[in-house]
């Protein structure tokens, strides 16, 4: 009996009859592939995507609805027209695109490979194509992108060519244009919530969310939440009035229809405006949030006013006790009111990474799934009450009425608003009173979420539920809500967060129950070669198998635990140590272990739903993340860490293939390679033992890492182009040669390299950042390119500073004592955001799906979206910010050379290697103030500038590092504290900084004269008294005399010692 070679499916498919038989033949494939695994790979094997895509490429301009279908809303009176058969055909090879990709990653790949996105995109047009076919693509569309995102975890998201598709100018208007439908009816409101959720699924890159943000995407999921607001009744008092004298919409938006989610809107807005306060600035700001929200004065007191969901409260005890911000504040439990406090609490007993007072930065950490922790912290800047939105007050009443996913997106994007500092002072501790005890109980091995709020709408793969959504996003949620806040961190410590994490992290490397799936049997063997196969092998063959939805699902929620327990240990030990005793640390040694790909692995028959060998490089920096928090405990360092074997791991991701994951490597690096590591504890054999004997033992550095090559790595991590990658490793570097033996010092500094050494401490720009800032006149639509030249470490005119557009600005070193200089690092030098185009840029072709719909915004709006804009996309000014914390580094890298035992030694071969004149010669640079020509601008710096001439004083951080340097070269031997006392330029610049604001450079200041007027032996009186003299003539006498009173305890004890030994050597 011989078998047909091609089926007559296939047949007809590649060659109709006509087109009734072709949707006939469709509808026969659709019903033989649903729910049936093996006959999906036999069709792939067929080659049935081809005629497939060429059914739907066939099909382009068809079917135009225009005077029929606006938006997808059909008069109700009109008869429905009938399909025609070459829509129904559409639609069938939709419905079977989309029950291919349900099959998973292996069946995506051949849909990819035959081209299918491109066709399945063209439907996306609402008032081109007929509604049904949109939602068909859409549905088909989210498949795909379910299906993509459970592939290898090795391939990086920017090689998804969905999302390189999908946030095209073209394809952006047309999901701008289904958000802006304003038709009640089912299926508009389907359109809507996948569209949301595409974009939930696919947003990935930074220029995904801003092109959304400009096209006009989330001023259309403004318009859906504000309908969602006047839907529940909870309009502000007055806004209709504010309407009518303000230019916003021209009317208030329709009540959300009951078919309406409001999960899925809310997932997507967080979607969009997360990593940017200029985004989470458009979203408050935007007609539609202004119209429901407006900033009008508080007064519920009428009668009308009273109308609300919160008139019953105005008369009640709770109107008299609260002090409300709007009247939605009235509907909200009520929270003691919030104390002043200081700075966020600090580590008791681990010092700060930096010897000196750090600068943190800005930096984001990727995450798995569509958001990271923003690493800065919350803007201290906080905003006053009257300008906070009643957004935020709404959010809040949200997470207390509804549950599931609607609660918990509204956590995120209210975490979003709250980190972005565009929430109030007093919001703290509501937070930590409402959100993080709700957070945390969402973690319950039995919380259920009910069926109703589930934010995957129609997703095809349906075995992925709610309950999953939360269990993965709710602690990266958690972490991103309490990073920096003492109060946050504490909340969720007493809601036993910290038990029901590290239960999590446990249960996500239990064995998953095996499932596999088996290739459809034939008499042949495994592959169709008996059937004859005329397409490309690239769209009749399956490709890798990935990872199963219960895989995909344990690992994203192992990366949301480990951020969790990084955001809550970093402040405390006793945080630490629960973390510890909760036996985690094993599980997180081994989530430091990445992913190793393995290209043979075969597509079919492969156990997909066992957990990957190894971690993704989202899990990896969520790993490293929770490794650097434990580490900065002492007693936790010492025991836990060391003794399960966290430094092998580490050291092997200093090489990893990704910039980010070595990054995080080098951060959690520096806390290993301090002097009281157990990492630095080896035998004394090949090293001096003339060093002291209490110094022995934490004071030599360790074998091990030596004989792992920590040591190269980091010297080539420090040459670096990648300015995070270069200060960790600077950093790291600074503690490696701390009190270490002269001969590893000499060792680091060669592989460093001395002229490398000069360049960073040198260097005044950061020239990759600053190559894409530019100058001129743009509002004449010309730039000229920044111009770079050599640094000069004397302080004489830079050309590239002439780019410097503000004023030297008051850093936090300047504003306040911060200590935590640990924690500053790991969150220094972000990556660089580009500008954002002008506000209401990028929104043709979209006015006509608006309904009354006003594009003008408020004055007060439009500067405060400007100012959020510059404090997003300012590279010149981040350049800045990260060459100033590397030159820190290189500085303090210097002055932990040249102290310690063995100190004179190092001085030397320090002035030997860099040279003696060049070395005084940078320290003078760094001092000096910079002279810029501000010539031709100085109305736009609105500075005072005499003869174009305009002075930049140094920054705090580099004169403490500086005077350190200066202060250990003054302890070395008699003869260098001769030899500084003849820098006189240099010592005439330090007279200024003992009246300097801060308290770190008055204390290095005495600090200095301590050290120079130190009398060694009686040999060295006579040279010690001529240095004392030398220092009255330069009027430092004086200068301490002024510091007798100073309100720092530690600067008066110094400025006390200072003096006793002028006084001394003067009598």
């Amino acid at each position: 009996m011989t078998r047909p070679t091609t089926p007559p499916i296939l047949t007809e498919l590649r060659s109709p009859s006509s087109a009734a038989t072709q949707v006939a033949a469709l509808r026969a494939l659709k019903n033989e592939i649903i729910g049936h695994e093996q006959k999906k790979e036999m069709w792939i094997g067929l080659g049935v995507v081809t005629p497939i895509v060429r059914i739907l490429n066939a099909s382009k301009g068809s079917g135009k609805r225009k005077s029929r279908e606006t938006n997808g809303a059909v008069k109700q009176k009109e008869k429905k027209v009938p399909r025609t058969d070459e829509e129904e055909a559409r639609l069938q090879a939709i419905i079977v695109v989309g029950s291919l990709a349900q099959g998973g990653p292996a069946f995506a790949t051949p849909l990819l490979s035959g081209f299918v996105l491109q066709p399945l995109l063209s439907i996306l047009t609402p008032g081109e194509c007929p509604p049904h076919l949109v939602l068909a693509s859409l549905r088909t569309l989210n498949t795909i992108a379910d299906s993509l995102s459970l592939g290898d975890p090795s391939i990086s998201p920017i090689d998804q060519p969905l999302s390189n598709l999908l946030f095209s100018a073209p394809c952006v208007g047309a999901l701008t244009q289904i958000l802006w439908q304003s038709s009640a009816s089912t299926i508009v409101q389907q359109q809507i919530t996948l569209t949301a959720s595409l974009i939930t699924k696919s947003c990935q890159e930074e220029w995904h969310r801003a092109a959304l943000a400009d096209s006009g995407a989330l001023d259309a999921l403004a318009m859906r939440l504000a309908s969602f607001v006047v839907s529940m009744g909870l309009v502000l008092p007055g806004a209709e009035a504010q309407r009518q004298t303000s230019e916003l919409l021209d009317s208030m938006p329709a009540p959300a229809p009951a078919s309406a989610k409001l999960a899925p809107i809310l997932e997507a807005i967080g979607t969009i405006i997360q990593f940017s306060k200029y985004r989470a600035s458009q979203l408050l700001h935007s007609t539609a949030i202004l119209t429901v929200f407006p900033k009008i004065p508080l007064d519920i007191s009428s009668a009308h006013d009273r109308r609300g969901p919160w008139g019953s409260y105005a008369s009640s005890q709770a109107f008299t006790q609260q002090v409300p911000m709007n009247p939605i504040d009235y509907l909200l439990p009520q929270t003691p009111i919030p104390h002043h406090r200081g700075s966020s609490a600090q580590s008791t007993n681990f010092p700060p990474l930096g010897a000196s007072l750090a600068l943190g930065t800005n930096t984001r950490s990727a995450s798995g799934f569509g958001w990271s922790l923003d690493a800065r912290p919350a803007d201290s800047n906080a905003l006053d009450e009257e300008d906070e939105s009643a957004l935020v007050s709404w959010l809040m009443y949200i997470t207390r009425t509804e549950s599931g996913t609607t609660c918990l997106m509204a956590v995120w994007v209210l975490t979003i608003l709250y980190r972005s500092g565009l929430t109030n002072k007093r919001r703290e501790t509501s937070l930590a009173l409402l959100l993080v005890p709700l957070l945390v109980r969402m973690l319950n091995k039995d919380f259920k979420c009910d069926s109703d709020t589930v934010t995957r709408v129609d997703s095809i793969i349906t075995v992925q539920s709610s309950n999953w959504t939360i269990k993965e996003q709710a602690p990266a949620i958690l972490a991103m809500l309490v990073m920096d806040s003492a109060e946050l961190q504490k909340a969720a410590v007493d809601a036993d967060g910290i038990k029901k994490l590290s239960q999590l992290l446990k249960e996500s490397y239990d064995p998953l129950p095996k499932t596999l799936q088996s290739s459809m049997w034939n008499p042949d063997g495994a592959d169709l070669h008996h059937l004859q196969v005329k397409e490309s092998s690239n769209t009749s063959h399956l490709g890798l198998p990935g990872l199963s939805p219960l895989a995909s699902h344990v690992v994203k929620m192992r990366e949301g635990v480990l951020m969790a327990l990084a955001a809550i240990a970093p402040f405390k030990d006793e945080y630490r140590k629960a973390i510890i005793d909760n036996g985690v640390v094993p599980f997180i040694i081994e989530s430091l272990k990445p992913y190793n790909a393995s290209p043979s692995l075969p597509a079919k028959g492969a156990d997909s739903s066992s957990l990957p060998c190894g971690n993704p490089v989202a899990v990896l920096l969520a790993a490293c993340g929770a490794a650097r928090a434990l580490s900065r405990s002492v007693s936790i360092l010492r025991t836990s860490l060391i003794d399960a074997g966290v430094a092998a791991p580490l050291f092997a991701l200093l090489k990893h293939q990704d910039m980010e994951v070595q990054i995080a490597a080098t951060a959690v690096v520096c806390n290993l390679v301090l002097e009281f590591s157990p990492m630095r504890e080896v035998s004394f054999s090949r090293h001096d033992l003339t060093l002291p004997l209490e110094g022995q033992v934490n004071l030599v550095l360790a074998q091990a890492i030596i004989d792992a090559g920590v040591l190269k790595v980091l010297c080539e991590h420090a040459h670096s182009m990648n300015a995070k990658l270069r200060l960790n490793s600077l950093w790291a570097l600074k503690h490696l040669v701390y009190m270490t033996p002269n001969d590893v010092k000499i060792a680091c500094l060669d592989q460093l390299g001395p002229g490398w050494l000069k360049q960073i401490v040198c260097n005044d720009t950061e020239d990759l950042a600053l190559a894409t800032g530019s100058r001129g006149d743009e509002s004449m639509g010309t730039v000229t390119p920044i111009a770079m030249s050599t640094p000069n470490a004397a302080g004489e005119q830079v050309d590239l500073l002439n780019a410097m557009e503000e004023s030297r600005e008051t850093t936090p070193l300047d504003e306040e004592d911060n200590e935590d200089g640990d924690l500053k690092m790991v969150d220094s030098i972000g990556a660089l955001s580009r500008p954002h185009p002008d506000f209401d840029s990028g929104r043709k072709g979209v006015s006509s799906a608006r309904s009354g719909n006003s594009r003008t915004v408020v004055s007060e709006a439009d500067r405060s979206r400007h100012a959020a804009m510059e404090a997003d996309a300012n590279p010149v000014k981040q350049a800045r910010t990260d060459n100033t914390a590397v030159q820190e580094q290189g500085l303090d890298f210097m002055r932990n050379l040249i102290c310690g035992p063995g100190a004179a030694e190092m001085i030397d071969y320090l002035f030997r290697e860099l040279g003696q004149d060049k070395v005084f010669e940078i320290l003078a640079g760094k001092l000096r103030p910079r002279v810029i020509n501000a010539y031709k601008r100085e109305k736009r710096l609105s500075s005072t500038a005499e003869n174009g001439i305009r002075h930049i004083p140094p920054q705090t951080e580099i004169i403490v590092s500086v005077c350190h340097v200066i202060s250990h070269i003054a302890a070395g031997s008699p003869r260098h504290r001769q030899l500084l006392i003849s820098q006189t330029d240099l010592l005439r610049l330090l007279i200024p900084l003992f009246n300097h604001s801060h308290r770190s450079v008055r204390s290095c200041c005495a600090w200095i004269v301590i050290n120079l007027t130190w009398l060694d032996d009686q040999s060295d009186y006579l040279n010690c008294k001529t240095r004392a003299m030398e220092l009255r003539k330069l009027g430092v006498y004086e200068k301490l005399e002024g510091l007798e009173q100073d309100p720092e305890l530690d600067v008066r004890e110094r400025t006390k010692t200072a003096i006793n030994q002028m006084s001394t050597l003067l009598r």
